[in-house]
């Protein structure tokens, strides 16, 4: 399969060379791209002085832009699958090459790199946590599926949902939301155990505030999503 890596990168310039270096050197099989945010720091610079394949937006557009510009540019670039990945180094390209293997085997449509399977690694912090397990059981009784780690940015996704993500994508918080329109819309979720790492440079972007208004939208978000109909996948 040709696979692509997706970094959305938002003044990473602590973190980006080392992520996309760990990524060639543990999943050489896969592609990246960084989607330059239009960060306020030296990110463009060093993906410039270091040759690194990325697209500069022209304004700060927020994670769902720059996310759904990397679908946009896996679709017209005739990728098989494509994966999201951190810029700030939380998430482990060491693990991208199991997530490959098992989207090929059990033909999913999604594989999401779950933290909570296997406890291990980097966990978040107590009040995140809480905030995954409402949602784990929130998606439950809207889909009948368990997901573990909703709001894991690492997904892997076949062509299929790269057309669905290149078409749509929510603006913010965008993965508990997508997981439940791709369930509804009857493809194949599974989830794998990884291990994320903390954050090795910069700050979350999610404040007390924001995490209210996460919540709230979020919750409303994924139980719209829960209307969705089935499509054949394509």
């Amino acid at each position: 399969m040709k696979g692509l890596v997706i970094i959305p990168a938002f003044n990473e310039e602590g973190a980006i060379l080392n992520t996309v270096r760990a990524i060639e050197k543990e999943a050489p099989s896969f592609d990246y791209i960084v989607i330059n945010d239009c960060s306020t720091d030296h990110t463009r610079q060093i993906l410039e002085e270091n040759w690194l394949n990325h697209i500069n937006l022209p304004i700060n557009s927020g994670i769902g832009a720059a996310v759904q510009t990397g679908y946009i540019y896996a679709k017209n670039n005739s990728y098989d699958c494509a994966v999201q990945m951190d810029g700030d180094g939380q998430h482990d390209p060491k693990f991208l090459e199991k997530m490959m293997e098992t989207m090929e085997r059990d033909q999913a449509d999604m594989v999401i790199g779950s933290r909570f399977i296997e406890n291990k690694g980097f966990q978040s912090s107590r009040a995140r946590r809480m905030g995954i397990n409402f949602f784990k059981r929130w998606i439950h009784t809207l889909t009948g599926q368990t997901i573990t780690d909703a709001t894991s940015g690492m997904r892997l996704c076949d062509r299929a949902v790269i057309n669905l993500f290149a078409k749509d994508y929510p603006r913010d918080y965008p993965e508990p939301e997508t997981v439940v329109e791709v369930i509804k819309k009857g493809y194949k979720v599974e989830e794998i155990p990884v291990e994320m790492k903390a954050r090795t440079s910069g700050k979350s972007s999610i404040n007390i505030n924001k995490s209210i208004y996460y919540m709230i939208k979020v919750t409303f978000a994924c139980f719209i999503q829960s209307f969705n109909k089935k499509e054949i996948n394509t």
